[in-house]
């Protein structure tokens, strides 16, 4: 999926009002998330996003090391919330929503065994922002 496609369905979803802030929204999810997941699927979730969006997500992946297996921080769903607040600029509730709307158009553009293995890399209450198809399946194993 390209990034200008990514960004008109991230607004779309979320009901934002232009291109600018779907972009912040996005980018500010994609960081976030690269923080939370292990450093070498990191790495490829990152080979299969458009190179501006998949930036943030080399970057968290090369600041852990060389060591692929690094498993990432550890941190829930207040703090995903908090630090996406933070990096777009507005509150938590508005957070969490664009977050679910990134991560639904993720969904879409990555390989299924690919987001399968971020959705299981997630806890439980971050997975819960995920499309409901893909939590019932996380959910269920």
């Amino acid at each position: 999926m390209h990034h200008d496609e990514m960004i008109g369905k991230v607004r779309t979803l979320a009901r934002l009002p232009d291109s600018g802030t779907a972009e912040r929204a996005t980018r500010a999810v994609v960081c976030t998330l690269s923080e939370r997941l292990p450093s070498g699927l990191a790495r490829h979730v990152a080979a299969q996003l458009p190179p501006d969006l998949a930036a943030p997500m080399r970057r968290a992946a090369d600041e852990a090391g060389a060591d692929s297996g690094h498993a990432g921080e550890r941190f829930g769903l207040a703090v995903f919330a908090g630090r996406i607040a933070d990096r777009a600029g507005t509150d938590e509730d508005t957070a969490l929503r664009e977050a679910a709307a990134v991560l639904e158009v993720l969904d879409a553009a990555l390989a299924p065994e690919l987001t399968e293995r971020m959705a299981g890399a997630l806890p439980a209450d971050i997975r819960e922002l995920l499309p409901v198809e893909r939590a019932a399946e996380e959910g269920a194993e």
